[in-house]
Parts: C-alpha cells; structure tokens; sequence
C-alpha cells in the first residue's frame, strides 16, 4: 500500500518506541543466559581442574554476552538510521505534496476567477458579486471542526505517542493501514459552491438578455445561395435575428442594387424573395431599417452583403462531318468545357442543376436528362415511337415540356404535334394536353416562367392556359396567331392576336392592353422576347417593295426608350435574341452570309455556321462572339 505522510512528532515517536524496544530484547536475551556464579553456588566444592575449567566456561559466556550486545547494538543504530532515512524521504515527499497543492488550488482559484470575468458582460461583471474562495471551498473542503492542517515543512510541536489529540496523518491505529480521510461538512460546501456558479450563470443570463434588449434586435444567422439566385427567380435571403420581431413593413427593406423583392417576416425570420434573377458577379446588400424586438426596445437596422458567381452558358455546336457537342463556357469565351456529344443532337435546354437534351436515332428521338457536366445520364419515356421538338424545362414545377409527333402518321392514323409535359425525375408516365376531352395539336407553347402552368395556341387558333399542378382545367384567353414571350416574376404574356395587333395578358386575370411602342418606333416586331426591365424586339427594315434590306435587335426599356444592339444587312440573317436570366446581357443568335450558308437536314434545321453575340445590355458592348447556337438562356430554341 502507499505510504502515508508523518509529521516529525509522529516519526520522533516512533523512532523511540523502537529503541525502547530494542532495549528490552536485549535484557530479556541477557537475563535468558546462565550465570556461572550462580551456577557455582548450587553446585559442590569441586577440585583444582574443575574449577579451572568453570572459570573458562564463565569467560567464554561472558564473551559471547558481550558479543551479543554488540550485534544488537548494531542492528539498533541500522534500524534508527534505516528509520531517520525513511523519516526524511517521507519529509521531502510531504513537503513536494504540498508545495503541488498550493499550486492547484492558485491555479484552481485563477481559472473560476478568469471563467467569471470571461462570461459576464463588461457591464453586468461590475453589479455581479464573484466569490472565488467558496468556489475554492467546494473543491477542497476543509472540515470547520477539524484540526488545522500542518504545513510540510514548517516548525510544528512535537506530538509524543501519548498525546491525546491523535494527529492527521490518515492512519488508523487498529491496523496500521492507511484510510482515506471524509472531510466534515463537505456536501454543505459542495452545495454552498453549486449555488454560487448557478447564482453566477442566472445574472450572467440575465445580464445578457438585459444587454439584448438595450442593443436591440441583431442578426444571428443569413442563409442566401448566390449560385441558384442567378439562374432563377424566387431566390430568397434570410435573416435570423436573436429575438422576435415586430411587425416587418416591406417599406424598412432596401436592396442595392435595385432589384424587385417581396418581403415574408415571421417570429425572429425576414425573408426577402427576389422576383427575378439576380446579375451575375454582383454585390448586394440588403438592409431591414428600424427593427423592433416584439418586446420592444431599441430599434435596430439588420443588414447583409453577398456577391453572386460568374455565369456560365451552354451552346450546341452543329458539326456536318462529325458529332455535334454542347460546351458550357464562361462569359469570355476561353474556358469552353464540352459535356456531351452526339451523332445528332437537335435540341437541349438546361435548368440550374439539369441538362435535357432530345437526340435523332434512326427510329425516332430519344429524350436524354443529364447533370449540367454530362454525367449520370438517363432516358425518359416517350409517349410512343416517334419525334420530339420544341423541349422547353419549368425549373419551378420540375417539368420538362415538348411536342410529339408519332413516326407513324397518316391522315386517319397516329398523334401530331401534341404537347406533352412529364417529371424529370422520370417518376410518372408522359401526360398529354388535353382540350374539350381530346388530345390537341399544339401550334406553339410556352411554359409560364415560376409556375407548372402553359400556355399554347392549337391549330384552330385558341389560346390557353392550362396549370399541370392543379385541377383546374383549361382557361380559354380567345383567338392568337403567336405567343411572343412572357414575362418573368409577373404572369405577364405577350400575344399577337389574329389581326396583328400586340397585346399585354396578364395571365392571372384574363386582362389585357395593347403593348406600348417604343420610342422612336422600329415598327412591327417579328419576335418579342421579354426581360426583367423591358423587352427584346427582334425587327426587320424592307424596302418600298418589301423587300428586307436589314434586321436589328432592339432593347425597350418600361419607359418605352429603344437603344439598338445589333445591326446586320440583307446577306445575313438573326435567327435569335434572348437574355440573361437577370436582363444583364443579351445572345444574339447571327447566320452570315446566308447565300453561301446552307441548311442542315435535321429535325430543326438551321443554317450549318452559326455564331451567339452576347452583348452586355447596359452599355451595348459586344464581349464576345461564340460558335454555336441554342443559348442555355433562351426559353425556347430558335425558329426557322
């Protein structure tokens, strides 16, 4: 067992028990051994020769008595300094003891001191009493009835082995071994000490809240994501205070720069929606003025900045002797990224997580849906054998949309040109547009941006509007001739009715106005392709004859002011212009030198050089000219 340390006293006494004990060994050995005088007188007078030889037994046994008491003498002084020696080891050990105790109880008392002043507040630190020495208390209790503890090292009164007042050393005098010591009173301190670090954390809580309300509301937590905010709209910012709010007024909110938001505040949440996609490697800050805890208080502004990524696009590239690819590039152009080839690619679109691609076999089309680099491909069902075109994607509802027509068709037999719409996932079979109980043959369709719902003019003529996430049925929008575009974040379309005049629908309520020319007026615009901010006008300058002699795309502001972005003669021909997600930049879609360009024989045809001028919309520079066509961005792909 361990060695339990003694005082001096204790080893000074302990020490003399041994001598005294020792000494009484040595006169028991002593008075054990025969004495010849003794001895003499009980026996008869004996001769010369025997007497001489009693007095030799007598010296020889006084010999060895002396030599006995020399050997214990020895082994006396051997045990004394064998015990001075343990006495001293055991001093030094004690004295090594406590000079770590003392350590660990500084060092103790210096992290509770240091744990008080880190966790209180500045202010609530000086209204808060900390009392280190009874949380010192709980860690070495010290029994109040108990005697003061001896310092190792110190000059302490000798205590002999019959003082009344035992000393604590921890041994037990009925065994000798060691016992470890119960402090009195030590659940009291514990408790003691418990109470002052809970009495502590509460004023500590309590100062906290008292500072909350007198800073006022503070933002705890922004989620954002910048990547999905440039490719869609609905993207959303929100912002976590560390208390509820009063009532949010979409009036306290700010966004710069400028950009249409709705505001949905809850609890301790203020979530600002963003109507419509945001521009690319931009920085926004979004600002909440004079916020108020529901509890009152202080008001505060809550505010956050982020920066949206560069953007990225996808074009197809046609190639007549070898397979066509779409790449994905950046803006400038030289980081053009292929992500999948094909004999014969006819059309593609692309959500922010997906491609869909719709290839020519000679069977018939095979509809593809991929990640945006190509990977994990996989094939959707079709209706039947047969032709797919027109591939539009509903980022929202997670559709993919097209036409269909079975490769088997005569005039009695076969389906031509229907609208299909189908999950992306795959999970559900192709359902077919239906109109009066019948599949309708579809003229031309758009899906409406943010939303399940389309809307397409059949061969009669009809336009309408059907939701694919609802019961609903068809909603009747009367008689048109083309859908131009529609509007993102506002279920606002642009219709060319039967007798040629442009009108406005807004799709939510069946109201309609005419569109608003623009100023100056370039005339009659053969394709309209809307844009957070304004429109795209596609128009074409003929001669007295009617001949064209030129073609320009034309960007309108709401005002109506018109700034040209791209001019081109007669020998060529603009095939496309849409626009960035955002209304940043437009891509051009431009056929040069039409005599000499011809026509590929695909299911889309389109002339086999064609080139994507992406302008930046602000200032009317052109950054690049890219080979390819059917821009990620456009809605829809280029007509013929």
């Amino acid at each position: 067992m361990p060695a339990v340390p003694r005082t001096r006293a204790e080893m000074r006494a302990a020490r003399e028990a041994a001598e005294a004990a020792e000494a009484e060994r040595i006169s028991r050995a002593a008075a054990s051994t025969t004495d010849p005088t003794a001895q003499r007188t009980d026996q008869p007078d004996a001769g010369p020769d025997e007497a001489v030889a009693r007095d030799a037994a007598a010296r020889e046994a006084a010999a060895r008595e002396a030599a006995a008491r020399e050997a214990a003498a020895r082994e006396a002084a051997a045990r004394e300094a064998a015990v001075r020696q343990a006495g001293d080891r055991e001093i030094a050990e004690q004295e090594a003891a406590a000079r770590k105790m003392a350590a660990f109880e500084a060092a103790a008392r210096e992290d509770v001191e240091a744990t008080a002043r880190e966790d209180v507040d500045a202010d609530a630190v000086s209204a808060v009493p900390v009392a280190p020495e009874s949380v010192l208390a709980g860690l070495t209790p010290v029994a109040p009835d108990a005697a003061p503890r001896p310092v190792l090292g110190a000059d302490t009164p000798d205590v002999g082995p019959d003082a009344t007042e035992r000393p604590t050393s921890g041994v037990s005098s009925d065994t000798g071994t060691s016992s470890p010591r119960k402090p009195a009173g030590s659940p009291r301190r514990f408790l003691v000490a418990l109470g002052a670090v809970l009495g502590v954390l509460v004023l500590v809580g309590t100062g906290f809240g008292i500072v909350s309300l007198l800073q006022g509301p503070r933002i705890s937590e922004v989620q954002v994501d910048p990547a999905q905010a440039i490719e869609a709209s609905g993207s959303r910012v929100i912002l976590t205070a560390n208390q509820a709010l009063a009532d949010i007024d979409p009036e306290q909110v700010t966004v710069e720069p400028a950009v249409p938001f709705t505001v949905d505040a809850s609890g301790r949440g203020v979530g600002i929606r963003f109507t419509v996609p945001l521009d690319e490697s931009t920085k926004y800050t979004v600002r909440v003025a004079d916020v108020v805890g529901r509890g009152g208080g202080p008001s505060t502004e809550l505010s956050t900045t982020f920066s949206t990524p560069a953007s990225n696009i996808f074009l197809l590239r046609r190639d007549a002797s070898g397979d066509d690819t779409i790449f994905r590039t950046d803006l400038s152009g030289e980081n053009a990224v292929p992500v999948f080839s094909h004999a014969e690619i006819n059309d593609f679109r692309a959500t922010s997580t997906k491609l869909v691609v719709s290839v020519a076999e000679d069977e018939g089309s095979r509809l593809l849906v991929m990640d945006r680099d190509g990977k994990n491909e996989r094939e959707l069902k079709l209706p039947g054998v047969g032709y797919v075109g027109a591939i539009q994607v509903s980022e929202r509802g997670g559709l993919v949309g097209y036409s269909y027509s079975d490769r088997e068709l005569s005039d009695t037999e076969g389906r031509a040109s229907v609208l299909v719409t189908q999950p992306l996932s795959g999970d559900e079979e192709p359902q077919i547009i239906e109109v009066g109980g019948e599949e309708a043959s579809v003229f031309v369709w758009q899906f409406v941006p943010d939303s399940s719902a389309v809307l397409f003019i059949d061969f009669d003529g009809a336009l309408s509007l059907v939701d694919r996430s609802t019961d609903a049925g068809v909603q009747s929008l009367g008689l048109a001739s083309t859908i131009q575009g529609i509007s993102r974040g506002t279920y606002t379309a642009i219709v060319e009715r039967v007798d040629g005049s442009v009108v406005e629908i807004n799709l939510a309520d069946g109201s309609e106005a005419p569109l608003a020319a623009s100023d100056p007026d370039y005339g009659t615009a053969t394709s309209i392709t809307p844009f957070p901010g304004g429109t795209l006008r596609h128009v074409v300058q003929r001669d007295a004859n009617g001949i064209p002699v030129g073609q320009a795309v034309i960007r309108v502001d709401e005002d109506g002011k018109a700034t040209p972005l791209v001019e081109v003669g007669s020998s060529d021909r603009i095939l496309q212009a849409c626009a960035s997600p955002s209304g940043q930049y437009a891509a051009v879609a431009l056929a040069s030198d039409m005599a000499n360009n011809p026509y590929d024989g695909m299911l889309l045809p389109l002339p086999e050089n064609v080139e994507t001028h992406l302008i930046d919309m602000e200032s009317g520079k052109e950054l690049v000219a890219l080979t390819g066509f059917d821009a990620s961005w456009c809605q829809t792909a280029p007509r013929f």
